[in-house]
């Protein structure tokens, strides 16, 4: 009896140190979100504000730690019952308009908004200002060419000169 005691106690710590690993990874896990609406909500609040670090990239894209710290703040708008417009506003007004991929038509933000078609009609202006100015002249024909059009245009294929 005492050789099987041995060597079931032997069998439960080579189990035991076989799950070892699994608890210590176990507590480097990120908890999940419980409510799927609140997580959904924070998703797109994300998308709509740029990374104020990154300028190119969403908070949602956004690996730095100001948009770390800006969604943790929108998950906590969210837990404390806050609607996505108030979550927006109270963002703007810590950031400003710059906070949002999409700003509103104000007139701080009125050449952001119209810069791209001034640009591009100050393009076709001059374009066209610098095509109308060219002159094309052509060198005016010697007495021999014309006479040799002339011969051309009669037809006269004989002898042209060369």
């Amino acid at each position: 009896m005492n050789r099987s005691l041995s060597r079931l106690l032997v069998a439960a710590l080579i189990a035991l140190a076989a799950l070892l690993p699994l608890s210590a990874s176990a507590a480097d896990a990120v908890p999940t979100e419980m409510d799927p609406v609140a997580a959904a909500r924070l998703v797109a609040l994300s998308a709509k504000l740029r990374c104020l670090v990154c300028q190119n990239q969403s908070i949602a894209d956004s690996n730095a730690e100001l948009a770390t710290d800006l969604r943790r703040q929108i998950r906590e708008q969210i837990a404390a019952g806050k609607s996505d417009d108030q979550i927006v506003d109270y963002m703007v007004a810590r950031y400003g308009d710059f906070v949002l991929y999409q700003p509103p038509v104000k007139a701080t933000t009125l050449l952001l908004w119209a810069g791209p078609a001034l640009l591009l009609f100050a393009g076709f202006f001059f374009l066209i200002r610098n095509l109308r100015r060219r002159t094309v002249t052509e060198p005016a024909l010697t007495a021999e060419e014309q006479a040799r059009a002339a011969r051309l245009l009669a037809g006269d294929n004989g002898k042209l000169d060369q």
